[in-house]
């Protein structure tokens, strides 16, 4: 994955999460329950590495505002 610059955390409640998971589905429900708790970016490309188990994606989130399911 490309490196984290200060743009994806310039301010406070940004965060970056790097997720990896044994399989997609797995993957794609931790992320469905994170927007529901936070504004968090659409979930990108899921990413294989050759030779290493599971699959990863990386998200970004604004833990200061809520979600889909939010106040």
């Amino acid at each position: 994955m490309k490196p984290i610059n200060k743009q994806h955390i310039a301010e406070p409640g940004l965060v970056v999460l790097d997720i990896t998971g044994g399989d997609p589905d797995t993957v794609r429900a931790v992320v469905a329950t994170l927007e529901e708790r936070w504004a968090t970016s659409d979930i990108g490309p899921l990413r294989r590495d050759p030779g290493e188990t599971g699959v990863q994606v990386r998200i970004y989130a604004d833990v200061l505002r809520p979600g889909r399911e939010g106040p």
